[in-house]
């Protein structure tokens, strides 16, 4: 078999396009994870405002309801006496004790992308450690 003379500028020009090109492949293998996170975290909060807006909205409805009750002289004035303790003529008022209601608090949400972009810079720590080993050998 005949080797092929690889010559100095041939090594020179592999060596600077191929940097070149494993530059762009890593930028973009970070941008996609990204803009992968970026996507996953926009879902993620178009949930809560979507659960957030059916919310209001069947407040905005039961607020219009109200509107239209206490339009009513009657409910009106029921609604005074049993919220504000107004009474008619002759009628005493005996307030009751309302039950305390328990809060439970909020769990709070963690940021995945922060584990991720770490995960990967010690991975390539790893990689560039055994890289060195083997080259040792």
């Amino acid at each position: 078999m005949v080797k092929k003379r690889v010559t100095k500028a041939s090594r020179r020009r592999l060596l600077f396009f191929g940097t070149i090109s494993i530059g762009i492949i890593v930028y973009f293998i970070f941008s996609l994870a990204y803009y992968t996170t970026n996507i996953y975290h926009l879902q993620k909060e178009e949930k809560k405002l979507n659960q957030n807006l059916t919310a209001l909205k069947a407040d905005e409805k039961n607020l219009k309801t109200e509107i239209e009750k206490l339009k009513d002289p009657e409910y009106l004035a029921r609604y005074a006496r049993e919220n504000y303790l107004y009474s008619k003529n002759g009628e005493i008022v005996i307030q009751l004790q309302k039950e305390n209601k328990k809060i439970t608090p909020v769990p709070q949400e963690t940021n995945h992308a922060y584990a991720f972009f770490g995960g990967g810079v010690i991975l390539l720590f790893i990689v560039g450690y055994v890289v060195r080993k083997s080259k040792a050998k």
